[in-house]
């Protein structure tokens, strides 16, 4: 049976059109577009109140002025509350924000700043701060040492030589030490620095009481990369150095330092090598209904003082700048600070200086 073919017209038309007019020159094609305006409601009650089609111009001209016709000029009012394009003026880092408003507070309650090397040696890092060389935090796994130089010059043989008796048998100090051998050379090793606490050693060592210092740095420790922890962070420190200095004047100016940054803060027990006594701080969070350890503190202990040639009683505190950053900020990672997120870059607000509240 013979199978017909039925075409339709249109069709034949239309595939015919679509052939020529992918050759050139055969096929114009002209569009006439028309549109269709409706006049709704509001524009009906618009109408009816009536529109002012006086001219108004938008700004004052040199040949307004010239001439005099700004005296008759109708200038077109602004709207505030206009649309506008979106602007994202230069800003200050937040990390950045936050160690200036530390450092504006340590100024006016009197201290004077001071900084150290990021490069240090062993002596200065761990040795003159009574921390044995066979500590756990002088591992591998905990410090960052260094290849080249492999070793840093030590301070002059009398300091070197009172260091030395603090570890091995006390010193002077009237205690027992460490009770083991010290070796000079773990003590040249170079390390990347752990704390800033060893810039209050250096200055302890170079300046007389009364004194207060404070110092902000970049610290080094062998932590892996998590949401809490970098191997590079901040630090900030501050020494009081004076004859009446005590535990209860620590507390007192650790209270007034939080305060300033706008925190309540408690203190509980602690233990750290160099100092005793020794607390941490912790500040109260309203939001959370809870308490979060934000730094540590004590009394520099006599094994520490009296190889630098201190006499005085001397109390120390500091914390870590990123956690309060991560506070500040109601951020919960702390890779976030170093991430440069463009977006969340833009969206913090622009101002003079830090409010934690």
């Amino acid at each position: 049976m013979q199978q017909i073919l039925f075409f339709e017209p249109s069709k034949i038309i239309k595939n015919g059109f679509n052939l020529l007019k992918q050759r050139k020159g055969i096929i114009k094609i002209k569009k006439d577009v028309k549109y269709l305006l409706k006049i709704t409601d509001q524009g009906k009650n618009i109408l009816n109140l009536g529109i002012d089609l006086t001219y108004t111009a938008t700004q004052l001209t040199h040949e307004h002025l010239k001439t005099g016709t700004w005296k008759s000029l109708k200038f077109r009012s602004y709207d505030i509350n206009a649309e506008h394009p979106e602007t994202f003026p230069g800003k200050i880092h937040p990390l950045t924000r936050i160690i200036e408003e530390i450092r504006d507070v340590f100024l006016n309650m009197g201290f004077t700043e001071s900084s150290g090397n990021i490069l240090e040696s062993a002596f200065w890092n761990f040795d003159c701060l009574f921390q044995p060389q066979d500590h756990a935090a002088r591992e591998m796994q905990d410090t960052f040492y260094i290849k080249n130089p492999q070793y840093s010059k030590l301070p002059s043989d009398e300091l070197v030589k009172r260091v030395s008796d603090v570890h091995e048998d006390g010193g002077l100090t009237g205690s027992e030490g460490w009770q083991y051998p010290w070796d000079r050379e773990v003590a040249k090793q170079s390390v990347l620095r752990t704390h800033t606490t060893c810039v209050s050693a250096r200055f302890l060592s170079d300046k007389k009481p009364p004194l207060k210092m404070f110092s902000v740095g970049r610290v080094f420790r062998r932590e892996t990369i998590t949401y809490k922890h970098l191997p590079e962070f901040h630090q900030v420190e501050g020494i009081v150095a004076a004859e009446d200095i005590n535990y209860k004047n620590l507390l007192g100016i650790i209270e007034e330092f939080y305060h300033k940054l706008g925190f309540k803060v408690r203190f509980r027990p602690a233990y750290f090598p160099y100092t005793y006594l020794s607390t941490e701080c912790e500040i109260y969070l309203p939001e959370k209904e809870s308490w979060i350890e934000l730094g540590g503190s004590g009394m520099f202990r006599p094994e520490v003082l009296e190889p630098l040639g201190v006499e005085t009683p001397v109390l120390a505190f500091g914390l870590g700048i990123e956690r309060l950053a991560m506070l500040k900020f109601g951020i919960t990672d702390i890779r976030m600070l170093y991430k440069s997120d463009i977006g969340w870059l833009r969206d913090l607000p622009v101002t003079d200086g830090v409010k934690l509240e």
